[in-house]
């Protein structure tokens, strides 16, 4: 009697990624990548869900309950990235749909980008170099581009997870005084919060804001994070005080910051993520010299997409195998069963 064929899996990647990652991919599954710079739009998504096994998804992906109940056959959706606000989890979750994520492996790429996001508005570094391209550099000045010290400063620090605690021993090694505030939704100590660095100090949020040189913020975008960060706080910040934000945009509420930046409540601001992404053309944030933007590349380090790409790989093939992935972001999922349909 002939063997019967093994059935076919289908992975679609929605971005190029690393290449050693995909081609781990393609030995296990027939893989469709969607070349394009830009993601795929919503239909083009729904469309390649339809008959897939499993995504490999970016952060710009929005795969919300609409998208997953047309993907009969979607067992698994493994995201390039920490944070999972573009899935519906509990849409997944009731699906029999997995979904990774990549916690851990962009740590310290994240924190160096939120230090030097840090170090960029405290010393103008930005607006200098502008200053200098402009011609408008005519001579040395004892009042020229004149910014804040770094050293022996208070940095406050909103979220102490992984990359929370990381950008803290940076701040210690610029002889930073340390505060920080536990994750609102956090009911326990976990074990990374007993390795916290010595002598960061826990305190309330009033008292965070109110003695901090520096505000940096590291917690997920959630339905209580979302714009945690708003005209009341700013009210409470220490007069100038700078803002850095490496998390996600809607964690602030992006109209209060450019008011209390127009008033010099808050000195100035350092952000890696906008609400929305990209950032409009015409946001009024672009037309403030107090503010660096970059457009979110926390991780944009080569060895670090390069693990990240692995960890989302690991997270697909674990599924294909009948698998929970080790980086699960609903682990208490039932992984729906496959068809034998190619």
């Amino acid at each position: 009697m002939p063997r019967r064929a093994r059935p076919c899996r289908k992975v679609f990647v929605t971005r190029t990624i690393d290449s050693a990652a995909l081609e781990r991919i393609r030995a296990a599954a027939a893989v469709t990548v969607w070349r394009d710079e830009m993601p795929p739009p919503a239909s083009a998504l729904r469309a390649a869900l339809a008959n897939a096994d499993a995504v490999l998804s970016m952060i710009t992906d929005k795969i919300d309950a609409r998208v997953i109940a047309d993907a009969p056959r979607l067992r698994v959706i493994s995201n390039l990235g920490v944070g999972v606000d573009n899935i519906d989890l509990d849409a997944a979750t009731r699906a029999g749909i997995a979904v990774g994520h990549t916690p851990g492996v962009l740590t310290e790429a994240t924190a160096d980008l939120a230090f030097g996001l840090l170090m960029a508005t405290a010393r103008r570094i930005a607006e200098a170099d502008r200053h200098v391209r402009a011609g408008k550099w005519r001579t040395w000045g004892p009042m020229m581009m004149l910014g804040h010290d770094v050293y022996s400063s208070t940095l406050g620090i909103i979220g102490f997870g992984a990359i929370g605690q990381a950008m803290a021993r940076r701040a210690m090694g610029f002889g930073m005084r340390v505060l920080y505030l536990k994750h609102p939704s956090s009911k326990r100590i976990t074990r990374r919060e007993d390795s916290r660095p010595a002598g960061a100090v826990a305190v309330t949020l009033p008292r965070l804001l109110a003695e901090s040189d520096y505000v940096s913020i590291h917690v997920p975008l959630t339905a209580k994070t979302r714009h945690m960060i708003g005209a009341r706080e700013f009210a409470m910040m220490k007069p100038g005080a700078i803002l850095i934000n490496t998390a996600r945009g809607a964690v602030v509420d992006q109209a209060a910051m450019v008011a209390a930046l127009k008033s010099r409540r808050l000195g100035g601001a350092g952000l890696d993520v906008t609400d929305p992404e990209p950032i409009a053309h015409r946001d009024p944030l672009l037309r403030l010299d107090n503010v660096v933007i970059t457009p979110h590349i926390g991780s944009a380090s080569i060895a670090t997409r390069a693990r990240m790409a692995a960890v989302a790989a690991d997270n697909i093939l674990a599924v294909l195998s009948g698998r929970v992935p080790r980086w699960c972001a609903n682990p208490r999922v039932r992984l729906r069963p496959f068809t034998d349909a190619t």
